[in-house]
């Protein structure tokens, strides 16, 4: 688990580090539209979004010349959705707009729809939402250490779920960011925002888009502090304030946030709601 090279050790994706996980099931797909749907017919939950009347929704900018640096403030990746302000881009990540209205079923904002989207990952879920759907499903939500291990398929020593390029042969892999970062996206893999969950070829254990796509929440709470030592099932650490979100999302770049490792790992509060933030769902599985 982990590397002894990371891109963002504040991240703390190192080091790399022995780790037993004990056998579990997890879902092949991020929950979706439809599914999380249902959740909501069900039992008339209403989502973090939902109840602020807001989230952060991606938007262009409008060029490269916009006054800030794409080299800076990385350490955030696709973070700065903690705060909430007002329909202004957030000052240090401008393609971050807090949108009214947004949420899981109106993805940009008052007047968008999912209705011709119901395969692709639920988004503008916030952690606490993730925990509900797990109630209602009788699930959990993966262990960090179980979703490391589920998205390297069996490859333990590579950078992605299928190998150490991000494109074999000239094909796409995962729905990240083509283009100049954030001003133009040439949608080159085929996605401008999400794709369908199963859009891409799965890892070698059938699991779909551990890369890319969206964020996925996990348990743990988030710490950059890892021991060298062997560990058997770790649930991460007991207290903090922020919890892990893993795996990139369509935002992915490498000029600005190339967290699309299967290393790649990002601290977000349980409130946080944005455009690129989803979950799967682990079995409860009795012994």
């Amino acid at each position: 688990m982990g590397t002894d090279t990371p891109m963002y050790p504040q991240d703390g994706e190192s080091p790399r580090r022995p780790v037993y996980v004990s056998p579990f099931a997890i879902a092949e797909n991020t929950v979706t539209n439809a599914e999380f749907a249902r959740f909501v017919a069900e039992t008339g939950y209403v989502t973090t979004a939902e109840q602020l009347g807001r989230s952060f929704v991606f938007k262009l900018a409008s060029t490269p010349d916009s006054g800030y640096d794409t080299n800076a403030h990385n350490t955030g990746a696709q973070s700065g959705a903690h705060m909430r302000t007002s329909d202004n881009p957030v000052s240090y990540a401008p393609w971050w707009h807090d949108i009214e209205s947004a949420c899981w079923h109106a993805p940009q904002g008052a007047g968008s729809t999912i209705v011709n989207i119901p395969h692709h990952p639920v988004t503008h879920v916030s952690y606490i939402d993730a925990l509900h759907y797990c109630d209602w499903s009788n699930t959990t939500l993966p262990t960090e250490a179980q979703w490391e291990y589920a998205a390297r398929g069996g490859k333990p020593d590579c950078l992605f779920p299928w190998g150490n390029s991000l494109e074999v042969e000239g094909k796409h892999q995962c729905n990240v960011w083509q283009g100049d970062f954030p001003v133009h996206n040439t949608a080159a893999d085929g996605y401008e925002r999400t794709a369908p969950v199963d859009a891409f070829p799965t890892n070698d254990f059938g699991i779909y888009q551990m890369t890319g796509n969206v964020w996925e929440w996990v348990a743990d709470r988030f710490t950059a502090r890892h021991s060298h030592r062997e560990v058997k099932d770790p649930q991460g650490p007991l207290n903090g304030d922020r919890r892990v979100t893993r795996g990139g999302s369509f935002l992915c770049h490498h000029s600005y946030c190339a967290r699309y490792h299967v290393y790649s790992r990002q601290a977000l509060t349980p409130q946080t709601t944005c455009e690129n933030v989803g979950f799967r769902v682990v079995a409860v599985i009795k012994p």
